[in-house]
């Protein structure tokens, strides 16, 4: 015998094995009666691995095995709807699907089926966490998810790819591309809020709302904490971790825009999320164990509104047209103070348009970085002063020593940034 299909033989076992482990378990949990379970999911797989070895003799015998294996299993489920009275399909097609892996496997494909089998396996699995989020889609997030689609592949294709305008600083295409960016990462953010909710901790809320807004977090557990003042730790862990995610956000930004800056913009930026992500442990391990939550409807708002899009679009606009404009006329500088007085509201808008310049080689890297960093430190201190008009000086303190580490991991970044360059 051949060592090679002996283990092509063992390996179609195990995947079917595995999947039909998984569909078992599911009955047994819910005390459901089934016709298939992992030995027979095992054998339907290695009827597939059969079924393509036969084959290679005669193509006849392939086909006909895949007709009584497919007889077969809409037997099963002639009998689960007429027994039973359960209408699920979900089994049967797993069935084929491991009857198609054993074929694959014959066929060469042996790691393309185990990679398929893992996702067949996930995708079952995460059936409670799918209709959790089927049961908290409402009309409004579907028109927002064709929304995006028409922002991307109607609206976007029609634009122009030119500088326009009376100093052609401003190009349609471009700016709406920013604006599916920004659109598309808020919403990656709506989504985790929706699936988790906001009554998973202060942590995980904290983090989902970072990706959509870091300044919503922070103003939300400030007005707060004063009701609560006994868990500082975990208040100041929240907001922590909101703005480590929105570090890891421009970051994330920069890279969609320009790999290259990315590069450099991944010093000071993955430095500070590193050390952010370890401070927030840090606060973790020391607050009292407790089962604080937070609700603020602005992290519950869909950010896929075609007036968010056009808003940011216009944003993005005026600052990329003000960036060139200034850079022409007082260099780096000028690019500089633009940042900083667009910080005090944003960062996105002005971490796209750098990247955007960086990668036209219309600006250096490092004054790109640079400028990126002085927008995001501009934001921590406008969402600081923040913290401490809501919440007081207690808290305010507390969020100002994560800032001081913010501080020292950005700026040290940006020096670190230099003498690789």
């Amino acid at each position: 015998m051949e060592y090679e299909v002996i283990r092509q033989i063992l390996t179609v076992l195990l995947i079917g094995f595995m999947i039909g482990l998984q569909r078992s378990l599911t009955y047994i949990l819910q005390n459901e009666e089934f016709f298939m379970g992992s030995r027979t999911f095992a054998l339907i797989a290695l009827a597939g691995y059969m079924a393509g070895w036969l084959g290679s003799k005669s193509e006849s015998i392939a086909v006909a095995t895949t007709l009584i294996v497919a007889a077969f299993i809409a037997l099963t489920y002639y009998f689960k709807v007429t027994k039973l009275a359960k209408l699920g399909i979900t089994t049967q097609i797993a069935a084929f699907i491991t009857f198609l892996l054993g074929l694959m496997v014959w066929y060469g494909l042996e790691n393309y089926a185990i990679f398929i089998a893992v996702l067949i396996i996930v995708l079952l699995e995460i059936k409670p966490k799918l209709q959790q989020l089927e049961r908290r889609i409402s009309p409004t997030d579907i028109n927002s998810v064709i929304l995006l689609l028409v922002m991307t592949f109607v609206i976007l294709p029609v634009l122009p790819d030119k500088m326009i305008g009376p100093y052609r600083l401003f190009n349609p295409y471009k700016t709406w591309v920013m604006a599916i960016i920004i659109a598309a990462l808020s919403f990656i953010g709506y989504v985790a809020i929706k699936v988790l909710g906001q009554k998973h901790g202060v942590l995980v809320t904290g983090a989902a709302g970072g990706l959509i807004s870091s300044t919503a977090v922070s103003i939300t557990l400030a007005d707060i904490f004063p009701k609560r003042r006994e868990f500082i730790p975990i208040y100041t862990a929240g907001i922590a971790i909101s703005w480590t995610f929105m570090f890891l956000r421009v970051f994330v930004e920069t890279l969609i825009i320009d790999v290259h800056l990315a590069k450099i913009v991944a010093v000071p930026y993955l430095l500070t999320a590193a050390t952010g992500l370890g401070y927030v442990y840090y606060l973790y391990k020391m607050a009292p164990t407790t089962q604080l939550e937070f609700h603020n409807p602005q992290l519950e708002k869909n950010p896929l509104q075609l007036s968010e899009a056009i808003k940011f679009g216009i944003l993005f606009g005026i600052i990329y047209g003000a960036i060139a404009f200034v850079e022409n006329r007082y260099g780096n500088i000028g690019v500089y103070i633009v940042s900083v007085i667009s910080g005090i509201t944003d960062v996105d808008a002005i971490t796209l348009s750098l990247s955007e310049m960086a990668k036209e080689q219309r600006l250096e890297q490092l004054a790109a970085l640079t400028g990126i960093v002085a927008a995001s430190f501009t934001n921590t201190l406008v969402k600081l002063a923040i913290v401490y008009w809501l919440g007081g000086k207690n808290l305010g303190w507390s969020v100002t020593k994560f800032t001081l580490l913010v501080t020292l991991t950005l700026f040290g970044g940006i020096a670190l940034a230099r003498v690789l360059l």
